[in-house]
């Protein structure tokens, strides 16, 4: 910008100096005020809490510092080299391409060719702004009309909380019918990584790994989040080779056909790249229904409507109960007053039956230590599986006190009877109250209108609760909510910042308000670079329509500053307003350029992990194409209609030269 306009008065005839001081002191204040809009939209992004946060505090620091440097050096390093590098060069004469070396020759020639193009251009923008100015009112009805009526497209645009990134790699979850035991669970596995393998062609196929059964350690179950219940339970993740087909085609051909193969096994597909993980907050879907109360029977009946309700909505996949109630037991109850007669408790005779059907690890650990080598070993004494095979094999099981002389040794028949019953696999506790947990995902849908159908089936639910259970919605859905909430009111919040700042430098409240015009067609454009491109709303693609907002702001406060300028000079507000729209046009076409082609690789979402910032660079590109507009043509109509009353001209200025390549627009009265 600043060597734009130094150019500008080079061209001129000012001197080389003359012109550099002129140029960048005419700029510095518009500059600043432009450079502080851009910086004050991410101060809004500060104040956001949880995952949003760390997500987004970091982009505006950089955007912000990086904005700052350029300032500054645009005040100081730029008007220095443009002294140094431009000593020589006449801007009075045209280089002659022939007396230029071969190197440069073609640069000469390609910038000849541009500027004959922008100056046919700026022709053309002329007449049409005339035109547009002749027109003024009819103009800024249609178009306040068209961002107005752009707004009914948001709620065909669809809500997401982040958008699905293709890592190249996806988890399914296997889970046999409770009880079965692991033996059975890797030959299930193995005819369920063949099916896969058919539906995956071997060249994208990199590998597979599975993982059976409940963790051995206390701390690497609670860090699992695949839901794993029991040995009945398996994870497989399952990566591919780069330039792979999409992973969401095969995740969606495996759930049709992994469920017509295996019927009676459930099948769901967990969250596999860092993000997912993330934003999901440790959960392995991105919604969990809780049903929280200490009647479980009674809960569990309703998470099992609620889930099979679920089963029915369009876009609901992997609809599970994660606490299933059919794993079979025995129950065995011990007669306490018999137990007492033979000198023991019922501590004794659970203790004796925990000995031998799990070993004395879990009562009394024991540990050999092998003096050889100074390394000990955890001894695990149990009896064998191949004993306990029938129920006559349990009710022989010895029972004693464990203490020499105290409760003769007895047979568990004769001192407890059993019952068979069913109950749940895992007991799950949020803040130590008993819940059963209704896990969903979302497969060709936004989450907003899955959230959105699944609220009534929510409360219709609760109407059915036993007394003193309730029902919680958490996960993506409430984290989504209070980012939207967030980042809306840090929308509004930077509106209102900006147009304070521009209050106090300008030192009215008219022409920010009219520099904030613009806003209305950048939003707007936000909105159909997401529609045309059906990109859903999400947290990236607001925090584009801030980056827009700023960028926006900082092209109307070149037009807005230099229209004042003129109307400073006693020239009638249609002139001041023409002028500086063709006479701003090259900084604000470039800098709104510049931030297009640089968003461009982005809103592709090339590469891995490449949608995650698709969003955003959507949304900037779509709001600064229809904030430009704005800019170049509402801006300059609003500032003549709004200061259609400002003092009358000189009666000299229409005796003033004008340009040749200028076409004044006709007189009309607003």
């Amino acid at each position: 910008m600043t060597i734009e306009n130094v150019e500008r008065h080079l061209r001129a005839g000012e001197n080389l100096e003359n012109g550099i001081l002129i140029g960048a002191g005419e700029i510095a204040l518009p500059a600043m005020v432009s450079t502080l809009c851009i910086c004050i939209v991410f101060v809004p992004m500060f104040f956001l809490t949880g995952v949003a946060r760390f997500l987004f505090a970091p982009l505006a620091e950089a955007v912000v510092f990086a904005v700052l440097a350029s300032y500054a050096l645009s005040r100081t390093l730029v008007p220095t080299l443009v002294m140094w590098f431009e000593r020589n060069v006449n801007h009075h004469e045209q280089t002659d391409a022939a007396q230029v070396s071969p190197w440069i020759r073609p640069l000469v020639i390609f910038q000849r060719g541009f500027e004959r193009m922008f100056d046919q251009f700026r022709q053309g923008y002329q007449k049409l702004l005339g035109t547009i100015l002749e027109h003024r009112l009819l103009f800024a009805s249609l178009f306040l009309a068209f961002c107005v009526c752009s707004w009914l497209l948001v709620p065909f645009l669809g809500q997401d909380f982040f958008p699905s990134v293709d890592a190249g790699t996806f988890r399914l979850h296997v889970r046999a019918h409770t009880g079965t035991r692991l033996e059975e669970t890797a030959v299930l596995v193995d005819h369920v990584e063949e099916s896969i393998r058919r539906e995956i062609p071997a060249k994208e196929l990199q590998g597979m790994i599975d993982n059976l059964g409940i963790p051995i350690s206390g701390i690497n179950l609670s860090y699992n989040d695949s839901g794993t219940a029991g040995p009945a339970d398996a994870d497989i993740m399952v990566s591919l080779n780069t330039g792979h087909r999409p992973t969401a085609d095969y995740v969606r051909n495996l759930r049709l056909a992994l469920n017509r193969d295996f019927p009676g096994v459930t099948f769901y597909f967990l969250p596999a790249d860092i993000v997912s993980q993330t934003i999901n907050f440790g959960l392995p879907a991105p919604y969990d229904i809780q049903v929280l109360g200490r009647d479980l029977a009674g809960n569990q009946k309703v998470a099992a409507s609620i889930a099979e309700k679920l089963r029915h909505v369009s876009g609901v996949v992997d609809v599970r109960v994660q606490q299933p109630g059919n794993l079979q037991r025995l129950e065995f109850a011990i007669d306490r007053t018999k137990a007492s007669e033979l000198g023991l408790s019922e501590r004794d005779v659970a203790s004796s039956v925990l000995l031998s059907l799990s070993g004395s690890g879990q009562v009394q650990p024991a540990y050999w230590l092998d003096s050889s080598i100074g390394v000990q070993y955890l001894l695990n004494i149990r009896a064998p599986e191949y004993r306990m095979t029938s129920l006559s094999d349990l009710n022989s099981m010895p029972v004693s006190a464990g203490i020499p002389g105290t409760g003769n040794e007895q047979l568990l028949a004769n001192v407890a009877s059993f019952s068979r019953a069913n109950s749940q696999a895992i007991y799950s506790h949020y803040n130590v109250m008993p819940v059963i947990d209704v896990f969903g995902g979302v497969g060709g849908r936004d989450l907003g209108g899955v959230l959105a159908d699944i609220k009534p089936i929510i409360a219709a639910a609760q109407k059915s609760l036993p007394h003193g259970s309730s029902i919680v919605l958490r996960g993506q859905a409430e984290t989504m909510r209070s980012s939207f909430v967030g980042l809306s009111v840090g929308l509004v919040m930077a509106v209102a910042l900006i147009y304070l700042l521009l209050v106090v430098n300008f030192q009215s409240w008219l022409d920010p308000f009219i520099i904030l015009t613009a806003l209305t067609g950048a939003l707007a454009g936000v909105i159909w670079g997401l529609f045309l491109t059906s990109t859903t709303l999400s947290v990236p693609a607001m925090m584009g329509a801030i980056m827009c907002l700023g960028v926006a702001t900082a092209n109307s406060v070149l037009v807005v500053t230099f229209a004042r300028t003129n109307l400073q000079e006693e020239i009638s507000p249609l002139k001041a307003a023409w002028e500086a729209g063709t006479g701003r046009l090259r900084p604000v076409l470039m800098t709104a350029l510049a931030m297009i082609i640089g968003m461009v690789p982005m809103a592709l979402g090339l590469g891995e992990g490449g949608e995650q910032n698709a969003p955003l660079g959507r949304a900037v590109i779509g709001g600064l194409v229809l904030a430009t507009i704005a800019t170049l043509f509402f801006v300059p109509v609003v500032f003549s209609v709004l200061h259609r009353k400002a003092p009358a001209p000189k009666t000299n200025e229409s005796n003033e030269p004008t340009p040749s390549h200028e076409v004044l627009p006709a007189p009309a009265h607003a």
